[in-house]
């Protein structure tokens, strides 16, 4: 009896600009036509989350929260992000989408905005969630996106899959990818999991010599000073993604054992 050799793995790659930023999905299949379809079902699903969960879209459900008609789409990223919120009394905080906004707008003047101005946009917060609550899932939707789209081309038959959101990758199943991280300048394999790197390395105000990062800590009104780069493998990107935050936001002693509770890996500095 004669066996059919395996057909030889081909690499395809493709990407598109979704949720602000370029996403890529690299794929390796014995079926290019197959895993071509399957990226194209994957970009779909991510335009349809980008729908769902971008703050910058004045239609998307996180601009038009209703506690009581929550989508599943929205539902597992907010879940997370409010148990986060409790466990670091606050630090991680998805409702603090005024205080984000000002940052934002305090890096394109390339000024620091008032103590006035912070005290105004902290007045809303996690404990006070209720319909019309403005959200800000950026700490948390691109990880969410990616196991998405890692999902939806499993489902399409293809496992050999890493998904890159700006800096969260997930990888699906089959052989281990060889992933470098650049902010400590280390290799890592990565199977059936998530990364996600955060810190202030590309985003942030620099004013009289301090550099204030695009992590914006809800408890002082301040973005971060701390200086502190994390990558956190988890479970799940969506949970990488997350982690990685509040690990510079803990900064790297206690957000590096708030992170282990979870069962992730941590490298910061």
């Amino acid at each position: 009896m004669l066996l059919a050799a395996a057909l030889p793995l081909e690499r395809l790659e493709r990407s598109e600009p979704h949720m602000g930023t370029l996403v890529r999905i690299t794929v390796e299949s014995q079926n290019p036509s197959r895993a071509e379809a399957a990226m194209t079902k994957a970009f779909a699903r991510i335009r349809e989350l980008d729908l769902r969960l971008s703050n910058y879209r004045p239609d998307s459900e996180v601009n038009r929260f209703d506690s009581a008609r929550v989508s599943a789409d929205l539902r597992r990223p907010l879940e997370l992000s409010m148990r986060l919120a409790r466990e670091t009394d606050g630090a991680f905080d998805p409702t603090q989408t005024a205080l984000f906004d000002l940052w934002r707008t305090a890096r394109r003047a390339r000024q620091l905005p008032s103590a006035v101005e912070i005290a105004a946009a902290r007045a809303q917060g996690y404990r006070n969630l209720k319909a019309g609550t403005r959200l800000d899932l950026g700490g948390i939707a691109k990880g969410y996106a990616a196991d998405e789209a890692v999902r939806v081309m499993r489902a399409a038959g293809e496992r050999r899959v890493l998904v890159a959101v700006s800096g969260d990758l997930v990888a699906g199943d089959g052989r281990a990818w060889r992933i470098g991280l650049e902010s400590v300048a280390e290799t890592i394999e990565l199977r059936r999991a998530g990364v996600s790197t955060s810190g202030a390395t590309e985003q942030y105000l620099e004013i009289g010599g301090k550099r204030y990062s695009h992590i914006v800590d809800p408890r002082t009104g301040m973005g971060l000073t701390n200086g502190v780069v994390a990558s956190v493998k988890a479970s799940s990107g969506m949970l990488a993604d997350a982690l990685a935050t509040v690990v510079c936001l803990l900064g790297a002693g206690e957000g590096v054992r708030f992170a282990r509770r979870y069962g992730a890996r941590v490298w910061a500095r």
